[in-house]
């Protein structure tokens, strides 16, 4: 597929979502962020996104719960390019009812080519990073490209 490029801005939109078993690392995470991430828009999954604002009172965007189909409303403002980073703290140990949206939804994050963290250390990487407050240019798929051949 051609590609493109799309910029980053420096206010980027968050993601912020985690497993229940995986809650407490991420409200841990956000407290030891809370100065950096708060610059930043964020949203949530629902159960996770109440907690986020509840527990730190942080402003975030809370879509439905993930089983319930948040996963799939994030990965839809990933595709229509309106996230830019995600943040997602996974149970790599225990199934979830909805594994399908989640492998879905870190697709999608890949196939946009967003920074993702899935665990911790990769977390502390991307929020630690200078770029997390610049504009940065990544490259995209060029869907526009892409429809005007299959037409």
């Amino acid at each position: 597929m051609e590609k493109t490029t799309r910029t980053l801005p420096a206010h980027k939109h968050i993601a912020l979502v985690a497993h229940d078993n995986c809650k407490p690392e991420l409200l841990r995470w956000v407290n030891e962020n809370k100065e950096k991430l708060q610059r930043h828009f964020l949203y949530a999954t629902g159960t996770t996104g109440t907690m986020l604002s509840k527990e730190t009172g942080l402003a975030v965007k809370s879509m439905i719960s993930g089983p319930m189909g948040g996963d799939q409303q994030i990965g839809a403002l990933i595709s229509e390019k309106k996230l830019d980073v995600l943040i997602f703290f996974w149970d790599p140990l225990n199934a979830v009812p909805h594994d399908p949206d989640v492998k879905a939804l870190l697709r999608i994050a890949s196939v946009w080519n967003i920074p993702v963290a899935t665990n911790r250390a990769t977390a502390k990487f991307i929020i630690q990073s200078e770029l997390i407050e610049q504009e940065v240019s990544i490259e995209i798929p060029d869907y526009e490209a892409y429809l005007a051949k299959r037409t």
